[in-house]
C-alpha cells in the first residue's frame, strides 16, 4: 500500500517512525508492504514510487526543516501527479477555511484515493461533502485521531459500540484547557498557568483555539456527525471558552466538593463547548492534560475512555489504527471469493 503524507510536522514524523517499527507486523498481517512513497511540508515535497526511508524522511525534516529538495507552489497539483494509494492528511488545522488541509482530501478523493486524516478543521467545517464525495467515488476515510488523539472514541462509537443506541457524550476534549483548570485547583491564577502551559509546550503562543473552546467545538461537531449522524458544522457548536473562569468561582466550586472542566456535549440535539460543575472523583473531573469522554448508551450503560488527546507517537497511533483498518478491508476484497484463507 502505497501512502503519501501532507503535513510533514511532529504528528507526520510520529506517524513515519510509527510506520517504520510497525512495517514487518503489518507485512505479517496483510502481505502487504505499507510503505511511504510521498511527504510533503509547508515548503517542499519527496516523492519515489518505490518508496522512501521513513527514517531517513525525519531526519532530513530535522535537519534541513524540509521534508525533500523539490519545492512546490500547488499541494493538489503534487497530489494529482503521484501514484499513491492512501492519503495520511495531518497539516495544521484551520477552523476558518478548512485551509491546504481542506483542498488535500478533496483532490485525494476526486482521484479515487483513500483518506486519512487527523486535520479536524475540514471535518468541522465540510464533513458532509467530504463523506459524500467519499461514497461517491468508492474510497474509504477515516479520522480517529481527528478527536481525543490517542483517545479512542469514533471507532468506538461507530464500531465497537455499532449494536448500541448512544444518546450523549460529554467529554474534556482539549488537554491545554485541562491543564489551566487543573492549576486552577491548586490555586494558580489564570495568566500563571496559561504561561505554564505554554512554556511545558501544552498551548501555543497563542492559545485562542484552545482556551476559547474553538478546539473543542471542532471535535464536538465531528463527534455529532460521525456518531449521531448529523450535518452540522463548527458554526453550529454553543461556545463559551475557559478566559472567564476567576479564581473566585474556582474556589467555590473547591468548597462544594466540585471542579470546573471546560466539558463538550453532543446528543441528537444539543452541540455545545463550555465550563461545567463536576464533582469531584466524577470521571469528568480528571486533572492534567488527559482527554476524556462519557459515553451513554442505552445497553451497555456509560462507557468512559481516557487518553493523551495530543503528542507525536500517540496522534501516530490513531493514524496507525485507521491504516490498518483501511488494509484489512482491501485485504478483504481482495480475497472475497478464493478459497484460500485471509491472512493474520
Amino acid at each position: 500500500m502505497k501512502i503519501f503524507v501532507c503535513g510533514f510536522g511532529t504528528v507526520g514524523q510520529g506517524f513515519a517512525e510509527v510506520l517504520h517499527d510497525r512495517g514487518a507486523m503489518l507485512r505479517d498481517m496483510f502481505e502487504e508492504e505499507a510503505a511511504i512513497v510521498g511527504a510533503m511540508d509547508s515548503r517542499s515535497y519527496a516523492y519515489d514510487p518505490s518508496g522512501l526511508d521513513p527514517m531517513a524522511l525525519v531526519s532530513r525534516k530535522k535537519e534541513s526543516g524540509k521534508v525533500g529538495g523539490s519545492g512546490y507552489s500547488d499541494s493538489a497539483e503534487v497530489l494529482s501527479s503521484c501514484d499513491y494509494d492512501v492519503l495520511v492528511e495531518v497539516s495544521p488545522t484551520d477552523v476558518k477555511t478548512g485551509g491546504v488541509g481542506l483542498k488535500n482530501i478533496r483532490c485525494a478523493l476526486g482521484y479515487g484515493k483513500d483518506v486519512i486524516t487527523v486535520n479536524k478543521g475540514p471535518l468541522a467545517l465540510r464533513y458532509r461533502e467530504l463523506v459524500d464525495l467519499a461514497d461517491e467515488k468508492g474510497c474509504i476515510m477515516r479520522f480517529e485521531g481527528s478527536v481525543g488523539g490517542a483517545m479512542p472514541i469514533i471507532n468506538l462509537c461507530t464500531e465497537d459500540l455499532v449494536g448500541e443506541r448512544i444518546t450523549s457524550i460529554r467529554g474534556i476534549f482539549n488537554g491545554t484547557c485541562n491543564y489551566i483548570l487543573s492549576k486552577m485547583d491548586k490555586g494558580q491564577p489564570f495568566d500563571q498557568a496559561l504561561k505554564e502551559a505554554q512554556q511545558l509546550g501544552y498551548a501555543e503562543t497563542d492559545p485562542t483555539n484552545d482556551i476559547e473552546g474553538y478546539d473543542s467545538a471542532c471535535k464536538v461537531a465531528i463527534l455529532a456527525n460521525a456518531v449521531f449522524g448529523r450535518d452540522v458544522t463548527f458554526n453550529d457548536v454553543k461556545i463559551t471558552g475557559i478566559t472567564s473562569i476567576t479564581d473566585e468561582a474556582v474556589a467555590m466550586a473547591s468548597s462544594r466538593n466540585m471542579v470546573i472542566r471546560l466539558i463538550g456535549e453532543v446528543t441528537d440535539t444539543k452541540l455545545e463547548v463550555g465550563p461545567r460543575l463536576i464533582p469531584k472523583g466524577h470521571p469528568l473531573s480528571i486533572s492534567g492534560t488527559l482527554n476524556t469522554a462519557q459515553i451513554l448508551t442505552d445497553l451497555a450503560g456509560p462507557v468512559t475512555v481516557s487518553g493523551r488527546g495530543a503528542g507525536r507517537t500517540e496522534t501516530a497511533s490513531a493514524i496507525l489504527s485507521d491504516l490498518m483498518a483501511i488494509m484489512d478491508k482491501r485485504c478483504r476484497s481482495r480475497w472475497a471469493g478464493s478459497s484460500s484463507t485471509i491472512p493474520r
